[in-house]
């Protein structure tokens, strides 16, 4: 409304209650007061609301509460016993001011805050919905509240504080998990059911009859796993909530070398018995095809799992892993220029013979004398896990380690924060993967869109090969073949009568 017809007088008329209470607040808003609702009265004969009196929002006092010597913070008083008012009355259809106070007893708000007054801040439905749709897509609540103040033009022209927001969110929050975390799984995995019949779940229950191990994947992560499912990584090191209950990642590489998740669970803890029913389970979603080799962390119990579930799949370990855990056990020796991490990792990846290999381990442990070192000779008896010379047999299209891109494990991170509900997890992870789909689905247009650079131009395989494969791969052919270009024949020894 115009605040040039915010004017009151006696006889002015509204068609509805709630016109005559905007504008109240419209008024109190262009004076610099808050406003709120008083008291009514009824029709005796219908019930109907004949009266209705808007107050100050610093009329009345605070009573007297017998807690209140109790408390050692009390809140501030607002009220000041302040005799603004506007009283209507209904006539026929129509509500008409019978009694208007405008004098107030207490300094009177600029219009620089007359924003923070409880009354002139309001949440409408479409910056609810951008609300909703930002903590969805994981912006945060103050960025985007900043984002929006520069949008009207400042914060006392957006409606609502940041305060607002945080309450509204928390609100729906506590709405959405009204059925408790177990309701909500359950809700969530029905919905995906109905969206897609393919969509696989599978939960643990104990002897309380409490939901302790989930697993689910969709029907994409069923599909990507036919394909790209021999070489698997199994991550366990994210944790979900302040329980620290882990999160587990199954994922490979698909044909452009990138990240693919191939299936997801919450699991109880790590325990054998929980790996194990995973492992069964995730086998059980994938129609009981086995990978040939599965990389996993350092954790006993999960190597024991994979023993027991698929003997027949290699058990390599996570090259990264070790290296942090290296750091972390043996972080003395990299003080003052110490190469001791440069040679543990000529250790692990340079040494193509086990000879070779033993030969630099011996050195390494007598160059640093740490002979009786713990933690690197219990490294050392999986060394058919990770060392190069015995991993060199195991198939891994070039996987060595769980880290399959620094992409993956900082996005992950992000809903794997303490303070996320089960609602919150999922929307945050749904994310993730529809952001690593879409990323492969660029690499596709990318691929018609380009032409793809040869080495050698004349080849006719070559040429062939360049529009059959991806990019990624056509690259490693091409190094490969160029490696064959530039094979040299050193040393030739005749046997017989054939060379």
């Amino acid at each position: 409304m115009d605040p040039k017809e915010l004017t009151i007088k006696l006889g002015l008329e509204f068609n509805s209650l709630e016109e005559a209470y905007l504008f109240w607040t419209d008024y109190g808003g262009m004076k610099g007061f808050g406003v709120r609702k008083k008291n009514s009265s009824n029709s005796k004969k219908d019930g109907s609301i004949t009266h209705y009196k808007y107050v100050c929002c610093k009329e009345g006092v605070r009573q007297y509460d017998k807690r209140d010597p109790k408390t050692t913070n009390p809140e501030a008083e607002t009220r000041t016993g302040c005799m603004a008012s506007m009283k209507v009355k209904r006539f026929n259809e129509k509500y008409k001011v019978i009694e208007f106070f405008y004098d107030h007893n207490h300094p009177l708000h600029p219009p620089e805050t007359v924003h923070m007054l409880a009354c002139q801040r309001r949440i409408t439905e479409k910056q609810a919905y951008e609300l909703e749709v930002a903590e969805d897509v994981g912006i945060q609540q103050k960025v985007l509240f900043d984002l929006m103040s520069k949008y009207v033009g400042g914060r006392e022209n957006l409606g609502y504080t940041w305060q607002d927001a945080k309450n509204y969110l928390n609100s729906k929050r506590r709405r959405d998990m009204a059925y408790g975390e177990a309701g909500c799984l359950l809700q969530y995995f029905q919905q995906q059911l109905i969206d897609n019949p393919s969509f696989f779940h599978a939960y643990q229950i104990d002897s309380e009859e409490q939901i302790t191990n989930i697993f689910w994947a969709d029907a994409r992560m069923l599909f990507d796993y036919q394909c790209f499912g021999d070489v698997i990584s199994l991550d366990t090191t994210y944790c979900t909530n302040g329980d620290h209950r882990p999160l587990a990642i199954f994922s490979g590489f698909n044909h452009y070398r990138g990240g693919v998740i191939f299936g997801a669970a919450l699991l109880y803890d790590e325990t054998i018995d929980s790996f194990k029913w995973l492992l069964e389970t995730f086998l059980q979603a994938h129609s009981k095809k086995r990978p040939q080799t599965v990389f996993t962390d350092k954790d006993q119990a999960m190597a024991r799992a994979l023993q027991e579930v698929i003997s027949e799949t290699k058990h390599g370990l996570c090259t990264w892993h070790i290296m942090k855990n290296g750091i972390k056990h043996l972080g003395n020796l990299m003080k003052d220029e110490s190469n001791f991490l440069s040679d543990f990792k000529k250790c692990m990846y340079n040494n193509k013979e086990e000879t070779n290999f033993e030969a630099s381990w011996r050195t390494l442990l007598l160059k640093y004398n740490v002979e009786e070192n713990t933690w690197l000779n219990s490294t050392y008896q999986i060394k058919e896990k990770w060392a190069a010379c015995y991993m060199k047999y195991a198939f891994t299209l070039g996987m060595r380690s769980t880290q399959l891109s620094e992409s993956i494990n900082s996005d992950i991170k992000s809903c794997t924060r303490p303070n996320l509900n089960i609602n919150q997890f999922f929307k945050q992870f749904e994310r993730i993967v529809k952001e690593k789909r879409y990323s492969e689905l660029k690499q596709d247009y990318e691929m018609r869109q380009k032409l793809q650079r040869m080495i050698i131009q004349s080849s006719p395989m070559i040429r062939q090969l360049s529009q059959e494969y991806t990019p990624p791969m056509f690259n490693l052919f091409q190094r490969e073949w160029d490696l064959i270009a530039a094979t040299n024949i050193n040393k030739k020894q005749r046997n017989g009568s054939s060379w």
